[in-house]
């Protein structure tokens, strides 16, 4: 006999499960492996020649517009934008899965214990938490890059700050809504330690919106990012990022130089709208009370 008592939903759930909601998550994966195959494939794209040094200003710079040579044209810097905007898919998923990653595995463990233990312990973490909560994402993010400087570690600790307490709040309702639960009284009945309880019983039962949260955060965090980037607070100077080359294009648009700032602002709100899309889908998923009948 086990105590363990899982709840993940089963496959039976797909026969109910909406074709729009379906149709939408195929849609937001689609939008996002894109995305992630241009990331991890820009490198040797410009080995094979097929993109441009994104670093390399060419020998006029000048606004060129959308060509066969440069199929995105070029920026006010001479670069190249089409392999700016390639190249800034990386820096944007590099950035974004370690914003998530940190906040998941910080936000996680401390939900557990505080909705577990409960006391003191739950009443101080809450109130640090609740208080952290109540910022906004964008001006915590920029208030601590100023303190950690850029690059893509100190985006990423700046970024995953602010939703840690996202995870450590939605993981907290769920272990204390759980641990009155007659299978982890009885796991305790049977002298079964903390550790146990939490890893064992508890795991496995209150991460069900995790994946939810873990999406919907990337689409936020890569709408920070962009914002940092756009205040020169992201990653250094010449590192492709979308932000930073909206900003740089900002002055050239009145002059109707639109290609500079169409291509980084569109490829950032299409990674945006397919991380969404896959965390809707997900959620109704996950949570087939969310579904309308």
């Amino acid at each position: 006999m086990t105590l363990t008592k899982y709840r993940f939903p089963g496959l039976h759930l797909f026969a109910n499960y909406p074709k729009l909601s379906i149709q939408m998550m195929t849609v937001g994966l689609v939008i996002t492996l894109i995305f992630i195959l241009a990331a991890l494939f820009a490198p040797l794209m410009q080995t094979w020649g097929w993109l441009q040094d994104p670093l390399e200003s060419l020998a006029n710079p000048i606004h060129l517009p959308p060509s066969s040579d440069h199929w995105f044209g070029t920026s006010r810097q001479g670069y190249d934008v089409f392999s700016r905007t390639i190249f800034g898919s990386r820096a944007a998923l590099q950035v974004v899965i370690l914003t998530t990653v940190i906040s998941l595995v910080i936000g996680v463990p401390l939900g557990m214990v505080s909705g577990y233990i409960g006391g003191k312990l739950d009443r101080s973490l809450l109130f640090v938490m609740d208080t952290i909560y109540t910022l906004p994402s964008l001006l915590l993010s920029v208030t601590l890059a100023f303190v950690v400087g850029r690059g893509v570690w100190n985006a990423a600790i700046a970024l995953s700050i602010a939703y840690v307490p996202q995870y450590y709040r939605v993981v907290r309702n769920h272990t204390v809504s759980v641990k009155t639960e007659l299978f982890i009284e009885a796991a305790q009945a049977m002298g079964a330690s903390t550790w146990r309880v939490l890893t064992r019983y508890l795991f496995f039962n209150v991460i069900q919106s995790v994946p939810v949260l873990f999406t919907l955060n990337a689409a936020d965090a890569v709408l920070v990012l962009g914002g940092l980037g756009f205040l020169g607070l992201g990653l250094p100077n010449e590192t492709p990022e979308w932000g930073r080359d909206l900003q740089y294009a900002l002055d050239a648009l009145p002059t109707g130089i639109w290609w500079t700032t169409l291509f980084p602002g569109l490829a950032l709100t299409l990674l945006v709208v397919g991380l969404s899309l896959v965390g809707e889908g997900l959620n109704e998923l996950i949570n087939p009370l969310s579904r309308q009948e």
